[in-house]
């Protein structure tokens, strides 16, 4: 029998990756996405991995519990991955009301719809490291107590609590992968390892001559969202649901960073940053490092695509979107 997975967030970074992942797998793919008049622009991730011809896309919301229910009735999905959210923390002070609602009763109104319409079905919520904020532990594993410092990052902690409270209240299979931060040459240009790797591909090609960041001494456990869907599928395939921590184990400063993406194209950082206050956070996550040995130990998984190779391919792929553009084609 062929499986079905409904993936909430799909026309997202993860989402796009996930569908590439399940199709190779044999799955009949679905996906929720809101209703937008800029229909068309949202699912080019999917077609940038070539995938969109193959998925079926369902008109839903998470904050509408009918909507949901109607999609799991309809689908009868094996397998459903949560991935939407309101999933930029800088946004997240500006829009706490509307994050509170999308990021964690998003995540309750889904559960409910799983719970009453097809209980047996495998719930996956993409929980965040950002839920660590000032951090308790110079490592963190899923026993470290969370400390959130954004409203983005409360929000992900409601969803994460909900989602255990499902698992153990109403025997769900029901997992939560903490990841840390997860990247590619699909993550959205609001996020900084984007940022950095599309200003150094506009200032090699001589669009722009400088890169104008926040706090660079920050530091972020940073893999591939290539690598980390695959754990996410993992987790479902388990005899329970249960959490796990998805990370590299090792933490580099946003500076390090830079520093990879400029002398990757034989630039050099300080000749191009400028640190502007307007990008720095009123509560500042300082330090994320993840300790994934769970996730090494019962799920078999572990990170296959260091930092370097990371930057250095969204760099590549920054520089051909460019490159495109300025040909006209």
């Amino acid at each position: 029998m062929t499986k079905r997975a409904l993936i909430t967030g799909i026309t997202g970074q993860d989402g796009a990756y996930l569908s590439q992942f399940l199709l190779d797998k044999g799955y009949e793919v679905h996906g929720a996405v809101r209703r937008s008049s800029h229909g068309g622009v949202a699912d080019h991730r999917l077609q940038w991995l070539g995938v969109l011809d193959q998925i079926k896309l369902h008109d839903s919301n998470l904050l509408d519990l009918s909507s949901l229910s109607r999609l799991i009735q309809e689908i009868q999905p094996d397998e459903v991955y949560n991935l939407a959210a309101q999933s930029f923390v800088a946004t997240s002070w500006h829009q706490p009301l509307l994050t509170g609602q999308v990021t964690a009763m998003g995540v309750n109104n889904m559960l409910e719809a799983i719970r009453l319409m097809k209980p047996d079905t495998r719930f996956y919520q993409a929980s965040s490291s950002e839920m660590y904020g000032l951090i308790q532990q110079p490592e963190q594993s899923e026993t470290t107590p969370f400390y959130p410092r954004s409203p983005y990052a409360v929000a992900k902690l409601y969803g994460h609590w909900i989602t255990v409270n499902y698992r153990e209240s109403f025997g769900m299979h029901a997992s939560s992968g903490i990841l840390f931060n997860h990247e590619s040459p699909l993550r959205g240009l609001e996020f900084v390892t984007r940022k950095v790797t599309n200003g150094v591909a506009r200032i090699k090609l001589g669009l722009s001559n400088e890169l104008r960041l926040g706090n660079i001494d920050a530091k972020r456990d940073w893999g591939h969202a290539r690598d980390y869907v695959k754990a996410m599928w993992l987790m479902l395939q388990q005899e329970s649901g249960d959490d796990y921590v998805v990370a590299t184990n090792r933490t580099t400063t946003i500076r390090d960073m830079c520093e990879i993406a400029f002398s990757y194209v034989d630039l050099k950082l300080d000749d191009h940053l400028v640190i502007d206050p307007a990008f720095f956070r009123p509560a500042e996550v300082d330090v994320l490092l993840g300790d994934a040995s769970k996730a090494r130990q019962k799920l078999g998984w572990e990170a296959e695509t260091t930092l370097e190779q990371m930057i250095q391919e969204m760099v590549d792929a920054d520089l051909a979107r460019l490159q495109i553009k300025q040909s006209g084609n």
